[in-house]
C-alpha cells in the first residue's frame, strides 16, 4: 500500500464554508469509503499567549490526554495551576467550536444529526510510551469504546498538529475494513448471557452494549493482539506536518498513531441514517458477515 490508497487531500484553507458542492461531494465521498482526508493548509491558530501550552506537563497523570467536556465546559485530567488550566480551557474549547463548524459546512447533511462528543489535547510524545498491548495505540486498530456503547454509530474524529517544534504526527494506516473484520470476526465469541445488562447496571458501560459494541471490541482486542498480524498486515506509514488538519471515520480506518505530540482532537458521533452510503459503515459490514441484526 501508498499513501495514495488511504489519504485524500483537500486545498481547504478556512475553518468554515462556504465550500463548493463538488469539493463536499469528494470529502464526504472519500471519509464514507474509508480514506483518511487531509487539510495540509488548515492549520488550527494558535495564540501568542497559549504558546507557552504546548508542553507535555500541562497534562495530569491520571491520563495521557487532557479532555473537555462538552457538556460541562469543563477540563480534566490537567497539572495546571486555576488560571493557566483556564487558558488551556480557552483553547480547547475554541478548537471544538473550529472543528464543529468546519464538519457542518463541509459535511452539511451529518450536521442535524451528529453529536459533538470529548475534545482532547494531547501534549505527550507517543513513541516510545510503555503500556499493554491492549492499549498500545501503536498497534493498528479500529476505535471502539468499551464504557460508551455506540450501537452502530460511527467515531468521525478531527486532528490538528501543534507541536511548537516541527515535529511530525506519524500514523500508520492499514487496510480496508471488511478484509480486517473477515479475518477476527470468526475470533470473537457471543457474550455471555445477561452480560450487557450486569455491566449497564453497575455503571461500567453508559448505556447498554449491543451485539455491535461487543464485536467492535472483540475486533479492536484481537488485532491488537495478534503479533503476526500487526507484522505482516498491509499498510502505508504516512505523517502529517505541524498546521495540518486530518479526519476520518476511526471504526472504520485502520489506523496506528506511531509518533508525535501536541496534537488537537475533536470527537463526533453521526448516525448511520445520516450517511449517504450505509452499506459502507462497519455496522452493515458486520451485519452482512454475521448474518444478524446487531444494533
Amino acid at each position: 500500500m501508498d499513501a495514495a490508497d488511504v489519504l485524500e487531500t483537500l486545498p481547504i484553507t478556512a475553518w468554515h464554508g462556504p465550500f463548493d458542492p463538488a469539493l463536499r461531494h469528494q470529502a464526504l465521498t472519500a471519509l464514507e469509503h474509508g480514506k483518511v482526508l487531509v487539510l495540509p493548509d488548515l492549520p488550527f491558530p494558535i495564540a501568542p499567549d497559549e504558546a507557552d501550552l504546548l508542553r507535555p506537563d500541562v497534562a495530569g497523570a491520571e491520563r495521557k490526554n487532557v479532555s473537555l467536556d462538552p457538556r460541562t465546559g469543563r477540563l480534566g485530567n490537567t497539572a495546571l495551576p486555576p488560571q493557566q488550566a483556564g487558558r488551556l480551557t480557552a483553547m480547547v474549547q475554541r478548537f471544538a467550536d473550529h472543528s464543529a463548524r468546519l464538519l457542518a459546512d463541509l459535511l452539511p447533511g451529518y450536521a442535524p444529526a451528529m453529536e459533538q462528543a470529548r475534545t482532547s489535547f494531547r501534549p505527550n510524545e507517543i513513541a516510545g510510551r510503555s503500556t499493554s498491548p491492549r492499549h498500545d495505540d501503536t498497534r493498528l486498530h479500529v476505535d471502539a469504546f468499551p464504557s460508551r456503547p455506540l450501537a452502530g454509530r460511527r467515531i468521525l474524529r478531527l486532528f490538528s498538529n501543534v507541536a511548537p517544534d516541527g515535529a511530525v504526527r506519524a500514523w500508520r494506516v492499514g487496510e480496508k475494513f471488511e478484509p480486517f473484520a473477515q479475518r477476527f470476526l470468526p475470533r470473537v465469541g457471543r457474550p455471555l448471557p445477561g452480560s450487557a445488562w450486569l455491566l449497564e447496571q453497575l455503571g461500567i458501560t453508559k448505556g447498554r452494549r449491543s451485539a455491535y459494541d461487543h464485536l467492535m471490541l472483540g475486533l479492536h482486542d484481537r488485532g491488537k493482539l495478534d503479533a503476526a498480524y500487526q507484522a505482516t498486515a498491509p499498510h502505508a506509514d504516512v505523517t502529517f506536518q505541524t498546521g495540518t488538519t486530518w479526519l476520518c471515520f476511526t471504526d472504520q480506518v485502520l489506523h496506528a498513531a506511531l509518533a508525535g505530540h501536541c496534537a488537537l482532537e475533536q470527537t463526533f458521533h453521526v448516525p448511520v441514517s445520516a450517511m449517504a452510503a450505509p452499506q459502507l459503515t462497519p455496522l452493515r459490514v458486520l451485519e452482512r458477515l454475521a448474518g444478524r441484526h446487531l444494533a
